[in-house]
């Protein structure tokens, strides 16, 4: 009986570290960097690159959204693990943005600037 409740208890103690880790609920709003005006239909990819489930014994955390701006400029992912994010946004005629960040809170808002292309060379006359 005494180790049935010992095995009991060693389980219950191991319950929280194999829960799933913290979660956050990310929202990207992309603007315009000359006029600070919304960016619609941009394509913006989440993705979890950091950390390690210790539930799937240690297999990395496969984690990753497509989705693009609604009118406002506006992107709003289901939740993702917290830790080291990469955040990349393409539209056309801007240049394309890519960024890890760290996350650690329930709900992030990320702010994404884009600039407009640079201009092309050419070492052609």
């Amino acid at each position: 009986m005494t180790r049935l409740l010992f095995s009991f208890a060693l389980f219950a103690a191991a319950l929280p570290v194999l829960a799933d880790p913290p979660m956050t609920k990310i929202r990207v709003e992309v603007r315009k960097a000359a006029n600070d005006k919304p960016v619609d239909r941009a394509s913006v990819v989440v993705k979890f690159v950091e950390g390690r489930s210790v539930v799937k014994l240690g297999k990395k955390i496969m984690t990753s959204y497509q989705m693009r701006t609604n009118q406002d400029g506006v992107a709003s992912m289901p939740a993702i693990p917290q830790g080291k994010i990469q955040i990349q946004v393409i539209a056309k005629g801007f240049q394309t943005y890519g960024q890890i960040i760290e996350i650690g809170e329930e709900e992030k808002t990320v702010e994404v600037k884009l600039n407009d292309p640079q201009p092309q060379y050419t070492v052609h006359q």
